[in-house]
């Protein structure tokens, strides 16, 4: 025992030497880390404190903690059993707040992987949402990280945007309800709610000097702004009886309802009415509740987030969402309320944004050829959709558009018999079978958009219908084995095809429709003859 005391001391010593040796070192390694900025302390400054004191106090124990709880993270997704994974996937980026492709990777698990392996479009959607969070929390840790962004993005486009999913339908309807809940209905004034404030300091400052809110607010019992939000959501966006009944000023009403809403929006989905409008003014009025629009809002964050303001991705989404949009970019509901009864049909206010993008792709390749074939079949398909709408101002500017990049405006068709030839072209080889297929999808589309309260798209419908018709009997003469049934027993039929067998608030609304109608001119029959020639453009 004897022998061993000096060892002992021995070790003793030097391992009180190695500590304070480590303490030195330590010391000059944090001097080091904040003279060359290698931990951002404004992050951590601004972070929740467990991420504060993981980042601070457990230093590089932090990554063999997160090694343990993504070794039981893949342990329980081979079990199936997801929901513990939650959590520990919220401790993984607290304990690795900084590294985007952690975020990225248990996002995209969830919202891919994990969802997918139920059958309930309920239960999938509570997966994508879970994935859609952790996003969110990571951009809290990174707000300047143009990946996060991106594959943000990527999610609303692909996941949420595409028909891949079955579930994809529920996705695009609880969408819906969760936007037209927090806002107040489908399309809402951005312009108001940008102006609104963003924080309690800057309610306060807009609220007047004598201003009773916040009495009335103790009154109503409410201790606190967070108390009333919470309050304000559980009633899906209306304010208490026992607070609304003792508010008596509309000004402040207005406002802090706008303060409600764009506080509720920010927390849920991270959207900033400011950078909407910025979206909206650069690309078009686009409709909110889709996912497209929401994809299109992170590509453009992510390029102004990353270096020189510059992402092929983020460009290349961009772009594919517009196009997207303007073929399904507007959401049509029964009575204006969410219902997977949706419609969608195209939004021509980003037009001219998916026509900017073909002639920037001709300006940076101007040797291919398949840019400019690309630009023109786009033109061309859009000129006669805008048509097909109602909207002839729109169709005609594009028109002008399309025969100045051909360098043939002397030689052009008039507007009108230019989208009659479209038309032609394509009922002039049908056989009876295919015209009677085209000119009843075109009805039926009339009925359809009648149904949803698109009049205007609804009776352009039903012109090209009629057009289809005369131009099909026309050149069918005097065969009458190839004869189609009058036009007017063609729309009555469907019509009351359709009366029968869609929901009752559509079906509803075409019978008041057809019958308003009815009363005001009767239909007349179908004519062998060319129809007169279509509205001029623009009205």
């Amino acid at each position: 025992m004897r022998e061993k005391r000096p060892i002992v001391f021995i070790a003793f010593v030097a391992g009180i030497l190695f500590l304070a040796c480590n303490m030195f070192v330590q010391s000059r390694l944090d001097d080091s880390i904040r003279e060359n900025r290698l931990i951002d302390e404004q992050f951590i400054e601004g972070a929740p404190p467990m991420v504060a004191f993981t980042t601070v106090a457990l230093g590089g124990f932090r990554g063999l903690i997160a090694d343990f709880l993504w070794l039981r993270a893949i342990s329980l997704q081979d079990q199936g059993k997801y929901f513990e994974m939650v959590q520990l996937a919220s401790w993984i980026m607290k304990l690795q707040p900084k590294s985007t492709a952690t975020a990225a990777y248990l996002a995209w698990n969830m919202a891919y992987n994990i969802s997918v392996t139920y059958s309930s479009p309920v239960d999938r959607w509570r997966w994508v949402n879970r994935g859609l969070d952790l996003y969110h929390e990571a951009m809290q840790y990174n707000p300047n990280d143009p990946v996060l962004y991106k594959e943000l993005g990527w999610i609303y486009q692909h996941k949420l945007g595409n028909i891949l999913d079955d579930a994809q339908r529920y996705y695009k309807y609880q969408m819906a309800l969760r936007m037209m809940t927090i806002l107040g209905k489908h399309y809402p004034d951005w312009k108001m709610l940008a102006a609104a404030p963003a924080t309690e300091d800057a309610l306060r400052a807009a609220l007047k000097p004598d201003s009773t809110f916040y009495a009335e607010l103790k009154e109503a019992g409410y201790d606190s702004l967070s108390m009333l939000s919470e309050a304000f959501r559980e009633a899906e966006g209306t304010f208490p009886e026992k607070l609304a009944s003792r508010m008596k000023n509309k000004e402040e009403i207005e406002l802090v309802t706008n303060y409600m809403r764009v506080r509720w929006l920010k927390e849920v989905t991270m959207l900033s009415p400011a950078d909407i409008l910025k979206v909206n003014e650069k690309y078009g009025d686009l409709d909110w509740v889709l996912p497209e629009s929401f994809a299109i809002y992170w590509a453009m964050l992510g390029i102004e987030k990353s270096p020189e303001r510059q992402s092929i991705d983020c460009s290349r989404m961009i772009t594919q969402s517009l196009q997207v949009t303007f073929t399904n970019g507007r959401m049509l509901l029964p009575d204006d309320k969410p219902s997977e009864d949706f419609l969608l049909i195209p939004n021509f206010s980003v037009a001219d944004a998916v026509r900017q993008s073909y002639l920037d792709a001709i300006a940076e390749n101007p040797d291919i050829k398949s840019f400019r074939d690309a630009y023109e079949n786009f033109m061309s398909r859009a000129i006669t959709t805008m048509y097909s709408y109602g909207q002839y101002t729109k169709a005609q500017q594009f028109y002008d558009y399309l025969t100045d990049h051909k360098k043939n405006r002397a030689t052009r068709l008039p507007f009108d018999q230019y989208v009659l030839k479209q038309w032609q072209e394509e009922i002039r080889d049908a056989g009876f079978k295919q015209a009677n297929d085209m000119i009843n999808g075109l009805i039926f589309r009339s009925c359809i958009l009648l149904g949803y309260g698109d009049k205007t798209a609804a009776d352009a419908h039903l012109q090209l219908a009629r057009m289809a018709y005369n131009r099909y009997m026309k050149d069918m003469g005097t065969e009458t084995r190839t004869q189609l049934p009058p036009f007017s027993q063609m729309t009555s039929e469907i019509a009351q095809a359709c009366i029968r067998n869609l929901p009752k608030g559509i079906a509803d609304r075409i019978k008041a429709q057809l019958l308003l109608e009815a009363q005001q001119a009767p239909e007349a029959t179908g004519s062998k003859t060319e129809p007169a020639t279509p509205a001029p453009a623009g009205k």
